[in-house]
C-alpha cells in the first residue's frame, strides 16, 4: 500500500513508518525537520512541512491510499489548535480523492472516552496539564466524524516504549473500562492491521492490554 505518515519523527508515527516499510509498504513522511528522521529506504519518500500547510498536505496526501495523522505537541497552557486546524487542512487535501483512508490517533480521554483513564489521569493529570490539548482534540475528533472519508479514530492507552506483540484490546464499549499501557510499536501494529484488514472504521477503538 501506499500510505502517508504525518507526524513521523517521533512516538507513534515513527513506529508506524518503521513497521510499514518492513512489510514492504510505500511510504510518503510529512516532517518539519527532514534531519531528525535517519531512515533510509527506497520505499520512503520525505515532504518538508507540516500539517498546517496546506501545499504540503497535499504534496504528502497525493496517491495515497491512506493517510496517518500521529501528531503530538508537549503539554502546554497556551491555547491549542493544531489538531483541529491540521484535521481541516488533511480533510480538504484528501477531499481531491476520494477513495483514500484516514487514521487519526487522539488518545485517552478524547470524546466519549474522558473519564476511562483513572482517578489520577481524568482528576490531575488530563485537566492541569493536557486540558487545552484534550479540547483540541475534542474538536479534531468532531470534525473527522463529519467529514465524509472513510475514517478511524485510534485512542491509545498509556504509551510505553515496550516491544511490537499484537496482543492487545482494541475496546468499542467503555462502559466500566479504565485505560491501561499499551506500547507505541502496539499502535502502529494496529493501525497498519486495520489497512489490510479493516475492522474499526467508523469507531473510536480505545487500545489497551
Amino acid at each position: 500500500m501506499r500510505i502517508a505518515v504525518i507526524g513521523a519523527s517521533r512516538g507513534i508515527g515513527y513506529e508506524l513508518l518503521k513497521i510499514a516499510l518492513e512489510e514492504g509498504h510505500e511510504v510518503t513522511a510529512l516532517l518539519r525537520n527532514p534531519a531528525k528522521l535517519i531512515i533510509s529506504d527506497p520505499r520512503l519518500k520525505i515532504v518538508e512541512g507540516d500539517i498546517l500547510d496546506p501545499a504540503s498536505v497535499t504534496a504528502v496526501t497525493a496517491g495515497q491510499d491512506a493517510v496517518c495523522v500521529c501528531i503530538g505537541i508537549p503539554p502546554t497552557i497556551k491555547p491549542v489548535y493544531l489538531f483541529s486546524r491540521g484535521i481541516e487542512c488533511v480533510l480538504a487535501a484528501m477531499g481531491r480523492e476520494p477513495h483514500q483512508k484516514l487514521l487519526a490517533v487522539t488518545g485517552i480521554g478524547a470524546g466519549d472516552s474522558k473519564g476511562h483513564g483513572g482517578f489520577f489521569y481524568d482528576r490531575v493529570i488530563n485537566p492541569l496539564l493536557l486540558g487545552r490539548i484534550y479540547s483540541d482534540k475534542d474538536r479534531q475528533e468532531a470534525i473527522i466524524k463529519a467529514s465524509d472519508v472513510e475514517w478511524l479514530i485510534v485512542r491509545p492507552g498509556f504509551l510505553t516504549d515496550g516491544p511490537r506483540t499484537g496482543k492487545y484490546r482494541a475496546i468499542e464499549n467503555l462502559t466500566g473500562v479504565t485505560a491501561g499501557k499499551i506500547s507505541r510499536l502496539d499502535v502502529a501494529d494496529f493501525m497498519l492491521k486495520q489497512l489490510t484488514t479493516p475492522t474499526h472504521f467508523g469507531k473510536t477503538p480505545l487500545l489497551t492490554y
